[in-house]
């Protein structure tokens, strides 16, 4: 039944490009592509409780400013994700925007905004980013909770490309 419910936000490409003829998985090769500008843009949604969102937006976290540490985390992940995903390539960032907008009364939003001119997209930049942006997030905030909730990390937009431009379908969250 869920399933069934989130069709609409799904898309099938013919051809998985990170497999080889065998079936075994290999890293794109990228050699004659041209290098465009390239863009992308993901977010996360946290669930924090009041008193938690309360104490972010007020800035008297035991362990210091939370969304300035997690923008710095956000950052370095997205420079680093060709080392932690293991068939992404290197990618020279040329700009990293991540923005939180708190959502009373218990809920964060995490944006981020990543641009690059190479041969080959952002798109895992950007919802790593968000990942670890988030993930930062609940480990500032931990010793005040242990429920807060980490949801809907997902691509909101990209651009250019072979596959071309892609916006996701609005919708609540």
């Amino acid at each position: 039944m869920y399933l069934n419910s989130m069709k609409r936000f799904f898309s099938v490409s013919n051809k998985l490009t990170h497999v080889d003829e065998l079936g075994k998985a290999r890293m794109v090769d990228i050699t004659n592509k041209t290098a465009t500008i390239r863009t992308a843009s993901a977010s996360a949604s946290m669930w924090v409780g009041a008193d938690v969102l309360k104490s972010i937006k007020d800035n008297v976290n035991k362990k210091g400013d939370v969304f300035t540490v997690a923008k710095i985390a956000g950052i370095q992940a997205c420079k680093q994700t060709s080392n932690i995903i293991p068939l992404c390539h290197p990618i020279q960032i040329n700009k990293i925007d991540i923005q939180f907008m708190i959502q009373e009364p218990m809920r964060i939003k995490i944006y981020t905004n990543v641009v690059a001119s190479d041969s080959t997209g952002v798109e895992m930049e950007a919802l790593t980013a968000a990942s670890v942006a988030s993930l930062t997030i609940y480990d500032m905030i931990k010793a005040m909770t242990k429920s807060a909730i980490i949801e809907w990390i997902r691509l909101d937009t990209k651009t250019g490309g072979k596959s071309g431009d892609y916006q996701r379908q609005t919708d609540s969250n």
